[in-house]
């Protein structure tokens, strides 16, 4: 069975992203394997933790990639600040092909495009894959994920993740996959407050989730809990339609969030001070330039940082991102961009963005406390990836045990599930809960 099979068959995705399944990203063409330990997102400890603890497991599942794809180069990526905590220096060869990056303390450096540039110099056309540039983005937890298949015959059932934010000691964990999360709170003597939103990953692109009904899933990254009266949680309920109607008569012309946007000094033509002087009638004056929306990372410097007037043109990007979705068009470029020359000079430094999001008090480099797996129920998604949902391959009333499969992969781009604790299961339409009993 060769290495993109294991990885489909064990139902690995991106552990660190939108949930794409690994297994599509080994193509032919690549030059370069990049493997993003940058840890974009403030407050965030979970691939720190995983390169101190499990660095022989990462290094073996990288080796296991280049080995598949013929490629003679690795670039492990982690920011100047991890660099020093695990003291290890730019450019230090890790193993046979794999070499350490030390990039920036900046934001949003683990952004895919951003990252890939300033480890490789290599620019992604707009719109396009990393592949067309000959490149290959997997996280640290992913190749982890991968050596476990390999060497282990393991799939993944577990995941990593910081617990976070206004809490007294920050931790970082392994839980196993469908954890209520009201479930871990409990185990860790952990509460969400009515002034006290929680996030499922960072501050700046987390989503608040609702502690009482959410679970752990294959793109779980950290579980921050934040106050509701700070820049980053307050940023999370601004009204796009509103946004979008105001746009127009309270923007000032400065064009300051074009001048920050991260993809913007790549070269992408994404530029948010024009959407947002269009607001109302974008789609009718530049239908191409709402089209380049696509192109947003989504980072929130524009909304946070640069707008001087309390626009968000985030939100006026992301109200264009469902007109687009529900059309299904995305902007592909077919012309070679170059960086803006004063892009070094317009980053965002770590600690800045931390105080900008109103954060940084709570910024304390978090501990490892083993595995809790103690939990008598799980619900498995059968949607934790991109693509086609998982069809289930138990029924009600079924006794499985911790890796068996549980759900197969769907025609296309999809993947399996696979039982995260032994008991009995109850399948419902989204998802499969396993009881311990």
């Amino acid at each position: 069975m060769d290495l993109k099979t294991k990885m489909r068959e064990a139902g690995i995705v991106g552990a660190g992203g939108a949930g794409f399944p690994s297994y599509a990203k080994l193509a032919d063409g690549a030059e370069v394997l990049v493997i993003n330990g940058a840890e974009c997102e403030p407050l965030l400890y979970t691939d720190y933790i995983l390169l101190k603890k499990e660095i022989d497991g990462v290094l073996s599942g990288i080796r296991a990639v280049l080995d598949y794809l013929s490629v003679t180069k690795a670039l492990l990526c982690v920011k100047d600040h991890t660099a020093k905590k695990l003291n290890i220096k730019d450019g230090t060869l890790l193993a046979d092909k794999i070499t350490l990056k030390v990039l920036p303390d900046v934001y949003p450096m683990g952004d895919e495009i951003s990252l890939i540039y300033q480890a490789t110099g290599k620019v992604v056309k707009p719109g396009n894959l990393p592949i067309t540039a000959g490149v290959i983005v997997y996280n640290v937890e992913t190749v982890l994920n991968v050596s476990n298949a390999i060497i282990k015959g393991e799939p993944l059932t577990e995941k990593w993740l910081t617990v976070g934010g206004d809490v007294a000691k920050p931790i970082v964990t392994k839980v196993p996959l469908g954890t209520k999360i009201e479930d871990l709170f409990k185990a860790l003597n952990v509460a969400v407050d009515d002034n006290h939103v929680l996030l499922d990953g960072g501050p700046s692109m987390g989503k608040v989730i609702d502690p009482e009904k959410a679970v752990i899933t294959k793109t779980t990254k950290g579980l921050l809990i934040l106050p509701k009266n700070i820049p980053a949680i307050e940023a999370k309920f601004i009204d796009g339609a509103k946004s979008v109607a105001r746009a127009e008569t309270a923007c000032c012309q400065c064009t300051r969030c074009t001048d920050l946007c991260p993809r913007g000094l790549l070269g992408y033509p994404l530029e948010p001070h024009k959407m947002v002087r269009t607001a109302k009638n974008a789609v009718t004056l530049s239908p191409e330039m709402v089209i380049s929306a696509t192109l947003c990372c989504g980072c929130g410097i524009c909304e946070t940082l640069a707008c001087c007037q309390g626009i968000s043109p985030k939100a006026v990007i992301n109200e264009y991102k469902v007109l687009l979705a529900k059309e299904k068009l995305r902007f592909v470029g077919k012309e070679e961009v170059s960086p803006h020359k004063e892009r070094e000079y317009r980053m965002i430094p770590s600690d800045r963005w931390q105080s900008v999001l109103g954060v940084k008090k709570y910024d304390k480099v978090a501990e490892y406390i083993g595995e809790l797996k103690s939990f008598n129920s799980v619900e498995i998604n059968l949607r934790q990836h991109i693509g086609a949902p998982s069809v289930p391959a138990v029924k009600t009333g079924d006794r499985v045990i911790k890796g068996q499969l549980i759900a197969n992969a769907n025609d296309g781009l999809s993947l399996p599930q696979h039982a995260s604790i032994d008991g009995v299961v109850t399948v419902y339409d989204s998802k499969i809960v396993i009881e311990n009993k």
